[in-house]
């Protein structure tokens, strides 16, 4: 039966293809209040595609932009119960001169790897989203139902931080309690390749302001005798990390468990080349902890990046002057195991312990999320690797993300929920910069992939 939904999805692929445009015609930009009416067309489009596929599709509103409740349970209690997360909402265009034609006016164009769609959204999400809605499209044309309970929630405000999320999921708890997430907004390792991102960094990030005198003073007549908040702060932050690359916070590391081996033996056959990576901007060598692979160091270490750095003058020519304040401003990117909220108070530990006398720091935090990993032997996992090698011929890379990824987790915290992200772009896609693009083949591959990711999901 599989095989007859693979093969209505390759007949109808211009179908698809007609359904997706349509949808990449709308100019659902989140961040700007003037297309809120194409946001709530976009957000009908889905509503209505979903009903007119037999879904009991609804539009869920909230303080802000709607999101869209979609569910089909005809498979029976006992099946398997996936929620399809994705959002509605794209980037905006700007700067609309470096396009090469109107990113709301899709278009399929000749690419060094066959056809690809470029507009606005072609990847980011429009096009991942479609190739999941065609994906049951299939399964229903063909076996007049689908092979698990679905219930699918598109956003409206991905692109805008999502200040709505948790209050659409508080509304819709009852009707999103599942088995797991399902987030096709990823890319694959390469274009041959799939990938599972198995791994996210979280985050930490704070704001430290060291005070020393009580105004800006003349370096000739204080210099030499007036503490200098710079000095200071460069002289306390210059101690973040060791000889090896290691970050010297005490406690920074608890709870860290080694990376599994799993993990490392997909890493290793990926033919990762740092140079290759770091020579793309400039660089030529790893600056991570000294004993830790290159990957390791990209997606399953934690780091202390100094963002930016203040005080004084920084006009032109020159200005003799002690300041009173200098600010710097620190992420953290963190692993599973490692508490935010302990590592920003060890943080606090590490800079007032190192506090010269005249100086007082403050802190200012700006958000905090833990590290994600996803069990690599979760049924889900599990079943995916194995509609995913089937599709593409050999296993799915199992990569991590050195950022990090919101929604993951919220749907953890709200919900109780693990999330499986595969998704199906390429890092050549252009996302949120001028002429986005999908490829003909990674859309259509993603509709095969889709289609067997719900056939597995049954039989674990």
């Amino acid at each position: 039966m599989l095989d007859a939904v693979l093969q209505s999805i390759d007949s109808h692929l211009e179908d698809s293809l007609a359904r997706l445009f349509e949808f990449l015609r709308i100019p659902s930009i989140s961040a700007q209040s003037a297309h809120a009416a194409d946001c709530r067309r976009a957000v009908e489009w889905a509503r209505d595609t979903l009903a007119a596929m037999g879904f009991d599709a609804r539009i869920s509103e909230t303080a802000g932009l709607p999101g869209v409740i979609a569910q089909y349970h005809e498979a029976g209690p006992s099946a398997p119960h996936v929620l399809f997360y994705g959002h509605y909402d794209v980037q905006p265009a700007d700067p609309l001169n470096l396009w090469h034609s109107d990113p709301f006016d899709p278009k399929l164009i000749d690419g060094p790897r066959g056809k690809k769609i470029v507009a606005r959204g072609a990847v980011d999400d429009k096009g991942q989203v479609v190739s999941f809605f065609e994906a049951c499209r299939a399964h229903l044309a063909v076996t007049g139902t689908l092979p698990v309970r679905l219930t699918i929630l598109l956003e409206g405000e991905e692109e805008c931080g999502s200040p709505s999320l948790i209050e659409l999921l508080t509304n819709e708890r009852e009707n999103l309690a599942s088995d797991f997430v399902l987030v096709a907004d990823t890319n694959m390792w390469n274009f041959a390749t799939p990938a599972i991102t198995a791994t996210l960094r979280g985050l930490a990030a704070a704001e430290l302001t060291i005070t020393g005198p009580a105004r800006d003073l003349h370096s000739g007549l204080y210099g030499g005798i007036a503490q200098n908040p710079i000095n200071a702060l460069t002289k306390i932050l210059g101690q973040l990390h060791g000889e090896d690359g290691k970050i010297q916070i005490p406690g920074f590391y608890d709870g860290i468990a080694p990376i599994p081996e799993a993990l490392q033996s997909s890493w290793a056959k990926l033919g990762f080349s740092s140079a290759e990576f770091l020579g793309e901007v400039g660089l030529a060598h790893p600056a991570g902890e000294a004993k830790e692979s290159p990957l390791a160091q990209l997606w399953a270490r934690p780091t202390a990046d100094i963002n930016g750095i203040f005080g004084g003058y920084q006009g032109e020519g020159a200005k003799t002057v002690i300041p009173s304040t200098a600010t710097a401003k620190l992420t953290f990117r963190l692993v599973p195991g490692q508490n935010p909220a302990k590592i920003l108070e060890n943080f606090k530990t590490f800079v007032t312990s190192r506090l010269p006398p005249d100086a007082k720091a403050s802190f200012k935090s700006m958000g905090a999320a833990p590290g994600f990993a996803v069990a690599l032997d979760a049924p889900f996992m599990r079943a995916a690797q194995s509609a995913l090698a089937a599709e593409f011929g050999q296993p799915p890379a199992l990569v991590g993300s050195g950022g990090s990824i919101p929604v993951v987790e919220i749907f953890k915290t709200q919900l109780g929920l693990d999330t499986l992200l595969a998704g199906f772009g390429l890092d050549d896609d252009c996302i949120h910069s001028p002429n986005e693009k999908f490829e003909l083949a990674c859309f259509h591959r993603g509709m095969r992939a889709q289609a067997r990711l719900l056939a597995a999901f049954a039989e674990k």
